[in-house]
């Protein structure tokens, strides 16, 4: 996990603008305690705080600037794919391991759309063309890493978590009353919107453009570009469902679920996995000790309460699959 954040301001000093990034940053430090940079170019400003998980060098600090010079981004998440994705990119000269060097090299080759449709895995990123003069945010697929963004004063303003964009000093957020009626009905803000009014979520699967040299005035206009669809998907599954017999299900399941687990496995740094002895945690487990040469690590939370207590289950499985188990009880104190 990391955290990224940005503004688009055309008043304020090249002075200014990275104060304003260093508070919006520093509210992010949990998401990323590693490391910590700026980028700020004319009325452009990022800012990214860095957990390191892939290529542990300065390699991987960001904001990262493209071989070329063109490209500059801030990315929180992980493409699990990566590493085929540069097997696709022959003739780059590769200045080390990271993931965000791969998204890079992809942007320039094949554009923003294709490279994020190729891409497999978890991500908010920022990405601004040096060339183009444009901003550009994106989301992955489900919408796994946060994203928000608006405009506010004179100011266009983005980042992983609502915290940040209020620790921008011209910040005075206004309860968005109509969508607090949301949040009643759903106890949940659902996206594109936020609590705060002319914020917003970037919906999951898409992307939004920001040319940047058009004004302020002009970027109020622009919408998301959706790049891959859900309901689109259930479709054509709908329309071209499975035909294989249950056993052919089941081996068609398992390989779908071996490979999606051993491209997360995938770091430069210990892996765990959170176990509640639960259906879903208990396979996500069994399947990464299937391919680890090691015991993995396996955490859990127990409870002194004996009907909300789940760590006796947790450790049975862990115990099956011969996992290296910590458990913590939470006592009702603490």
């Amino acid at each position: 996990m990391c955290g990224i954040c940005g503004i688009i301001d055309y008043t304020s000093t090249i002075e200014a603008k990275r104060e304003a990034l260093a508070r919006m940053c520093a509210c992010l430090k949990h998401r990323g305690p590693d490391d910590e940079g700026f980028y700020v170019k004319a009325e452009v400003g990022l800012g990214h705080r860095r957990l390191k998980v892939i290529d542990l060098s300065t390699a991987g600090s960001q904001p990262m600037v493209s071989g070329s010079g063109r490209y500059v981004i801030i990315f929180n998440g992980e493409i699990y794919n990566h590493l085929k994705l540069r097997q696709q990119l022959p003739g780059v000269s590769w200045r080390g391991h990271a993931d965000t060097e791969t998204l890079l090299a992809g942007f320039e080759a094949w554009g923003i759309a294709e490279t994020l449709k190729k891409a497999v895995g978890m991500f908010a990123i920022a990405l601004w063309d040096n060339q183009e003069k444009v901003l550009t945010l994106c989301r992955d697929r489900i919408g796994e890493k946060p994203l928000y963004y608006g405009f506010h004063n004179n100011l266009f303003i983005f980042g992983s978590e609502l915290k940040a964009l209020k620790a921008h000093p011209e910040f005075s957020g206004v309860i968005d009353r109509d969508v607090l009626s949301l949040y009643l009905k759903y106890c949940y803000i659902p996206a594109p919107y936020s609590i705060y009014k002319g914020i917003y979520k970037l919906s999951p699967g898409s992307y939004l453009q920001l040319p940047v040299a058009q004004g302020l005035d002009n970027l109020r206009s622009v919408k998301p570009v959706v790049y891959w669809d859900l309901a689109q998907v259930a479709f054509r599954g709908i329309a071209q469902p499975f035909t294989g017999s249950e056993q052919e299900a089941v081996i068609a399941l398992d390989k779908q679920l071996k490979q999606a687990i051993d491209l997360q496995m995938i770091a430069g740094v210990p892996l765990g996995a959170f176990l509640s002895g639960g259906v879903d945690s208990s396979t996500v487990v069994a399947l990464m000790q299937a391919q680890s040469s090691r015991p993995v690590k396996t955490f859990s939370i127990g409870f002194n309460e004996p009907g909300y207590d789940e760590a006796n289950y947790a450790k049975a499985v862990a115990r099956h699959l011969g996992t290296e188990h910590t458990e913590y009880y939470v006592s009702s104190q603490e």
